[in-house]
């Protein structure tokens, strides 16, 4: 019996490490898009809230957010077209999507190793 607690201390100090580790990225809490609490913010992406606006009307929202990081167009587009059907919207023939009388429109300008992506989101 004796032998067995140093191997006990071992297994009970590596599981207190590893539920003291901080969250990897795949773990960290998902963040949305201001203005859309249900459009997530691809990992890798940074809002810029200073550039962005919401603006609820009668007919409907208006949402322009604008989001910035290491990635390619490539990697945003393939992030959005397998996560937004998930979540209720369906692709239209003019490369956005559309969901309970909303149309959201996703672009972005390239530069060497990043990508600024706008986020526009307005009645259908």
């Amino acid at each position: 019996m004796p032998a067995l607690v140093p191997i006990l201390v071992s297994v009970f100090l590596i599981a207190v490490s590893v539920m003291q580790s901080p969250p990897s990225a795949a773990q960290a809490p998902a963040r949305y898009v201001a203005g859309v609490a249900d459009l997530p913010l691809m990992p890798g992406l940074t809002e810029r809230p200073e550039d962005g606006l919401v603006f609820d009307k009668p007919g409907g929202r208006i949402v322009e957010a604008f989001a910035t990081g290491p990635l390619t167009w490539q990697e945003v587009r393939d992030f959005y077209e397998s996560t937004l059907p998930q979540l209720g919207w369906k692709p239209d023939r003019g490369g956005g999507y559309l969901r309970e009388g909303e149309r959201l429109q996703l672009s972005a300008t390239e530069a060497p190793g990043a990508v600024t992506v706008k986020f526009r989101l307005f009645p259908q």
